[in-house]
Protein backbone atom coordinates (compact mmCIF):
# COMPACT_ATOMS: atom_id res chain seq x y z
CA UNK A 1 0.00 0.00 0.00
CA UNK A 2 0.92 3.49 -0.80
CA UNK A 3 -0.54 5.75 1.34
CA UNK A 4 0.04 5.32 5.03
CA UNK A 5 -2.45 7.82 6.23
CA UNK A 6 -5.92 9.04 5.11
CA UNK A 7 -6.12 11.39 2.43
CA UNK A 8 -6.05 15.11 3.96
CA UNK A 9 -9.71 15.57 2.04
CA UNK A 10 -10.98 12.22 3.23
CA UNK A 11 -14.86 13.06 3.82
CA UNK A 12 -15.00 16.16 2.31
CA UNK A 13 -17.05 17.10 -1.01
CA UNK A 14 -13.98 18.79 -3.66
CA UNK A 15 -14.94 19.85 -7.21
CA UNK A 16 -13.29 17.41 -9.98
CA UNK A 17 -13.01 18.66 -13.32
CA UNK A 18 -13.00 15.31 -15.23
CA UNK A 19 -15.02 13.14 -17.83
CA UNK A 20 -17.16 10.56 -15.62
CA UNK A 21 -18.76 7.19 -16.73
CA UNK A 22 -22.52 8.37 -17.02
CA UNK A 23 -21.95 11.80 -16.06
CA UNK A 24 -20.24 13.39 -19.01
CA UNK A 25 -17.33 16.13 -18.68
CA UNK A 26 -16.96 19.21 -16.90
CA UNK A 27 -17.07 19.97 -12.79
CA UNK A 28 -18.86 17.58 -10.60
CA UNK A 29 -18.96 17.36 -6.76
CA UNK A 30 -16.46 14.13 -5.48
CA UNK A 31 -16.99 13.10 -2.13
CA UNK A 32 -13.74 11.63 -1.08
CA UNK A 33 -13.80 8.70 0.78
CA UNK A 34 -9.96 7.59 1.14
CA UNK A 35 -6.82 7.09 -1.36
CA UNK A 36 -8.14 4.05 -3.42
CA UNK A 37 -5.26 2.21 -2.20
CA UNK A 38 -6.10 2.63 1.39
CA UNK A 39 -10.01 1.58 0.57
CA UNK A 40 -9.16 -1.41 -1.17
CA UNK A 41 -5.57 -2.47 0.02
CA UNK A 42 -3.73 -2.44 -3.39
CA UNK A 43 -3.31 -0.40 -6.42
CA UNK A 44 -6.18 0.83 -8.67
CA UNK A 45 -3.46 -1.05 -11.55
CA UNK A 46 -4.18 -4.18 -9.52
CA UNK A 47 -7.89 -4.48 -9.31
CA UNK A 48 -8.72 -6.85 -11.97
CA UNK A 49 -12.24 -7.33 -12.92
CA UNK A 50 -13.47 -4.23 -10.72
CA UNK A 51 -15.47 -2.02 -12.90
CA UNK A 52 -14.56 1.08 -10.67
CA UNK A 53 -10.76 0.74 -11.72
CA UNK A 54 -11.59 -0.39 -15.15
CA UNK A 55 -13.20 2.77 -15.99
CA UNK A 56 -10.73 4.65 -14.34
CA UNK A 57 -7.91 2.92 -16.45
CA UNK A 58 -9.89 3.31 -19.94
CA UNK A 59 -10.53 7.72 -18.87
CA UNK A 60 -6.89 8.15 -17.50
CA UNK A 61 -5.25 7.10 -20.88
CA UNK A 62 -7.50 8.57 -22.89
CA UNK A 63 -7.10 12.13 -20.36
CA UNK A 64 -3.63 11.41 -20.62
CA UNK A 65 -3.48 11.31 -16.55
CA UNK A 66 -0.09 10.06 -14.77
CA UNK A 67 0.37 6.33 -14.10
CA UNK A 68 0.12 6.33 -10.40
CA UNK A 69 -1.22 6.27 -6.83
CA UNK A 70 -2.51 9.57 -6.25
CA UNK A 71 -5.67 8.27 -6.82
CA UNK A 72 -9.04 8.74 -4.15
CA UNK A 73 -12.34 6.87 -4.01
CA UNK A 74 -15.29 8.45 -3.82
CA UNK A 75 -18.63 9.27 -4.80
CA UNK A 76 -20.52 10.90 -7.28
CA UNK A 77 -24.13 10.97 -6.61
CA UNK A 78 -23.65 8.51 -4.90
CA UNK A 79 -22.22 6.35 -7.50
CA UNK A 80 -18.42 5.43 -6.86
CA UNK A 81 -15.52 6.69 -9.21
CA UNK A 82 -11.78 7.05 -8.99
CA UNK A 83 -10.05 10.56 -9.63
CA UNK A 84 -6.86 11.62 -9.84
CA UNK A 85 -5.47 14.36 -7.29
CA UNK A 86 -4.79 16.34 -10.03
CA UNK A 87 -8.17 16.63 -11.60
CA UNK A 88 -9.20 18.16 -8.01
CA UNK A 89 -10.49 21.80 -9.18
CA UNK A 90 -11.65 22.69 -5.82
CA UNK A 91 -11.26 21.31 -2.41
CA UNK A 92 -12.81 22.00 0.96
CA UNK A 93 -16.67 20.86 2.14
CA UNK A 94 -19.62 23.53 0.88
Amino acid sequence: MSHATPHPQSGQTVTVTADLPGLGSGSHRFTVEDWNDRVFGRSWMSMDGNPTALAYAVRSAGARLRTDDEVLYGKVDGFAHLVHVSEITQGGAE
